[in-house]
Parts: structure tokens; C-alpha cells; sequence
């Protein structure tokens, strides 16, 4: 069994967020969703960025380490979208870390916005669409093929799906895609039986 922690995107902890980590789960594996808005749920991109500069990084990051006082250090870490940018820099530095699922988000692993090097032998799974304006179109899908040139094929997974939608893991967004989502499901589920 692995252990996941899974951050929101921008929105907040959605329904779409609560079945997608169920769905992840699949009855073996325990998947977390802390709620780093205390409850707040936004309805477009805009909002759920105000609700987030209102609650703030500092208040967001204590949020963040107040979850995992409670979990284990073994973790895999996984986001969606904006919560990408909380677990890639956790299973970047965080010891214990046993791996990471990125969705429909990367952050560079060299420049300004790097965490620093990925850690040796630490495997990555990272999903996202082809013609999606955010992850396709501002960087994320170049730092994702970067990232897993780096560690090589046997740990690290790209995979990308013909769409443009953004937050398309969300079952309560106009944004979801069923059938890609099943895909990740499968593929994500299957990496988290090699680790578990």
C-alpha cells in the first residue's frame, strides 16, 4: 500500500478533487486531501486566486505542514495544477520521499524556479493535455519532458492526452474529461503499485 498526499489545485478542495483521490485509491492505496482553503471553494481560476492571496503562502505552507505532521514521512507526493507546485518541492526535498504524480502541471528542474535537483532514483509520473494554454503552452510541458530525460525512463513517465482542457481531473468542472481521466487513473494506480 503507498501513501499519497494529494494537494488541491487553485479552486480549492472540489468534489472533483475528493472522487479523483477515491478513484486514485482504488480501495489499496491511502490517498489525503488536506484542505489548504479551510473550506473555501472558488468557481473560476480568478477567484481561486484571490481566495488564495487572502489566505496567503505563509498561512498556506503552515496549512500544508500542520497535514503532514500527521502522516508518515514515506509519502508519495501529488498535486493537481497549482498543488503541483506544493509536491514537487516536497518530494524534492523532503526526506522519506517514495515518489511523485504531477497533474497538469511541472515546475523546472533548473533555473529560478528550480527546488533544486530531483532526487536520485525518486520516481515521477507526470500527466497532462496536449493543447492545454497552461501546462502545453507556458513551460510546464518542457519541464516535464525535461525532468524525465534527466532520471530516465524506468522511473520517470510522461504522458500526455489530446485535449485543451485545463483541471480536466475534476469530475465537478465543465473542464473534465471522463475518458482521459480513466487514463490517468489506470496509469497512476499502476505507478502507485510499484511503489506501495
Amino acid at each position: 500500500m503507498a501513501e499519497v498526499v494529494l494537494f488541491h489545485h487553485v479552486l480549492g478542495l472540489t468534489d472533483g478533487v475528493r472522487e479523483f483521490a477515491e478513484r486514485l485509491a482504488g480501495g489499496t492505496h491511502r490517498v489525503h486531501t488536506p484542505d489548504l482553503y479551510a473550506g473555501a471553494v472558488a468557481s473560476s481560476l480568478e477567484d481561486g486566486f484571490a481566495i488564495k492571496n487572502d489566505i496567503g503562502d505563509d498561512t498556506v505552507r503552515e496549512r500544508t505542514e500542520d497535514a503532514l505532521g500527521e502522516l508518515p514521512p514515506e509519502l508519495v507526493y501529488a498535486g493537481i495544477s497549482l498543488g503541483v507546485m506544493t509536491a514537487q518541492r516536497l518530494a524534492q526535498t523532503r526526506p522519506g520521499a517514495r515518489g511523485a504524480l504531477l497533474y497538469e502541471a511541472c515546475i523546472p528542474i533548473t533555473g529560478e524556479w528550480a527546488f533544486g535537483p530531483w532526487p536520485d532514483s525518486l520516481p515521477v509520473q507526470i500527466h497532462g493535455m496536449d493543447d492545454d494554454e497552461f501546462f502545453a503552452h507556458e513551460g510546464d510541458a518542457d519541464a516535464a519532458r525535461e525532468l524525465v530525460e534527466s532520471v530516465g525512463s524506468t522511473i520517470g513517465e510522461l504522458y500526455t492526452y489530446p485535449g485543451s482542457h485545463h483541471l480536466f481531473v475534476d469530475s465537478s468542472l465543465p473542464s473534465h474529461d471522463a475518458d482521459a481521466t480513466a487514463l490517468v487513473v489506470e496509469r497512476s494506480r499502476a505507478f502507485l503499485d510499484r511503489i506501495g
